[in-house]
């Protein structure tokens, strides 16, 4: 395997996921990062994210959790409606096998330090974020714009590692009341959590290939995204 590749993972539900992961170069184990998809797949700007994080010094990998409905699947933005049934047919539980079968593999790789594991993850990444950070020991999760974690506030009591939450403040799909849900959840629990709005970009502000990318809140989101993960993974 090169140092960027697919790999795939067996699921304890009898399924196999593929995954892009990336290793620096440098010798010894390095912290990791699992890095969750849009609803458009292990695209080519995921796997971006995924290399950007390795010259980092982390070790990444973007598991494919389309997998039950289809393999490294690469939809384009314009057609939400092509992603839709792979989206709907995900599941709390395939997601959670998904994320420990990952978080497994990771624990079995003499390149990674075990103790030192995040995710990142983009609109429905970042709802997946949110969960893996409730379901595995994670030393810290980023949730960028995550769709639909007002449904997940029941986790907040379960999460691990410190929550940091970017948002944008023109975002139509994720509202104010939405981002208030969840805060007051993970307030409510009593966990260590941070967040931004970015109040004049959109949704997607992050994505370089798509129409609502925002340079500077994305600039700025990577660099307090780097800054978080140095303070709780180095």
């Amino acid at each position: 395997m090169t140092n960027h590749d697919f790999i795939t993972i067996p699921v304890a539900d009898g399924t196999e996921i593929d995954a892009y992961v990336a290793f620096p170069e440098k010798k010894g184990p390095s912290p990791a990062i699992i890095v969750v998809q849009e609803a458009y797949g292990v695209n080519a700007h995921i796997r971006n994210v995924t290399e950007r994080l390795c010259k980092e010094g982390y070790v990444a990998i973007a598991p494919d959790i389309f997998h039950r409905t289809g393999k490294r699947l690469e939809i384009p933005y314009n057609d939400f409606a092509a992603a839709m049934p792979h989206y709907q047919a995900i599941s709390k539980a395939g997601l959670e096998a998904d994320l420990k079968a990952v978080y497994t593999w990771l624990q079995t790789q003499s390149a990674v330090e075990h103790d030192k594991i995040a995710s990142v993850g983009y609109c429905l990444g970042g709802r997946v974020s949110f969960l893996a950070n409730a379901i595995l020991p994670l030393s810290a999760a980023i949730s960028y714009y995550g769709g639909g974690l007002e449904t997940l506030t029941d986790e907040a009591v379960n999460l691990h590692g410190p929550q940091l939450f970017f948002w944008g403040g023109k975002d139509k799909h994720v509202t104010k009341e939405k981002r208030d849900a969840i805060l007051h959840a993970v307030d409510s629990a009593g966990k260590n959590y941070s967040y931004a709005v970015f109040s004049l970009a959109d949704h997607a502000f992050n994505c370089d290939d798509r129409p609502s990318y925002n340079p500077d809140a994305a600039k700025e989101a990577w660099a307090l995204s780097l800054a978080f993960l140095a303070n709780k993974m180095k």
